[in-house]
Formats: C-alpha cells, sequence, structure tokens
C-alpha cells in the first residue's frame, strides 16, 4: 500500500518503525508526566481533587477550567479516568482535561483562556 502524499511511503518497514517510536514517546512520558491515579468531585469544597500516582494531591474549582463552568455536582462527580491515567474526562459535559496540561496551568485551549 503506498499512499503519495505522505513524506514516505507507508510500509511494512516504516510501520514498524513509526510503531517502535511511538512506543518510545510513550515509555518517555510515562516516566517523566504526571499521571493520575484517581480523581473526585469534592462538593463540600467545590474542588476537583486529582491525586497522581507520584502521591501528591493536585485540586482546583471546576470554575477555572474550560466546559465545567456551571456544571452541577452531579455532572462534576461523574469524572473518570483512563487506564493511562494521562487525562480525565466528563462524559456527560464532553470534557476532556490532559494532567500534565492542568498541572501546569492549563485549563483549556489557548482562546478560552485569554478570556
Amino acid at each position: 500500500m503506498v499512499f503519495r502524499n505522505w513524506d514516505k511511503e507507508l510500509t511494512e518497514e516504516n510501520l514498524r518503525e513509526q510503531i517502535t517510536k511511538a512506543q518510545q514517546a510513550w515509555k518517555q512520558a510515562e516516566a517523566t508526566e504526571p499521571r493520575a491515579e484517581s480523581v473526585y468531585y469534592n462538593q463540600s469544597e467545590d474542588l476537583i481533587a486529582i491525586e497522581l500516582k507520584n502521591g501528591a494531591i493536585f485540586c482546583f474549582p471546576p470554575s477555572l477550567a474550560q466546559g465545567l463552568e456551571g456544571a452541577s455536582p452531579e455532572q462534576l462527580a461523574d469524572v473518570w479516568l483512563p487506564p493511562s491515567g494521562s487525562s480525565v474526562h466528563w462524559e456527560s459535559l464532553d470534557v476532556d482535561l490532559g494532567i500534565p496540561e492542568l498541572v501546569a496551568g492549563i485549563f483549556g485551549t489557548k482562546s478560552w483562556m485569554a478570556d
């Protein structure tokens, strides 16, 4: 199979090379980026609490995050983590936030953060 619009032809060898690079990038991210172990909404304090795999706890008010402002306590409590722990997700709100971005203080898109 050959796709002429790509920089390289898609061959079995190129595909294996790309898979190897992706695996190495994943291992690097796992070793250096913050990953979540659990997440929950603390309604009494109005905070999203994320427990990181390194033992740290990161909390923020939902009003800071794009897509969470104005959400009900029930919607905020309906949060889950993928097995990688690389993001948090609210299905009913259609919101995904990356853990490394949150820890860095990035709570939405560039245009949303600029407002």
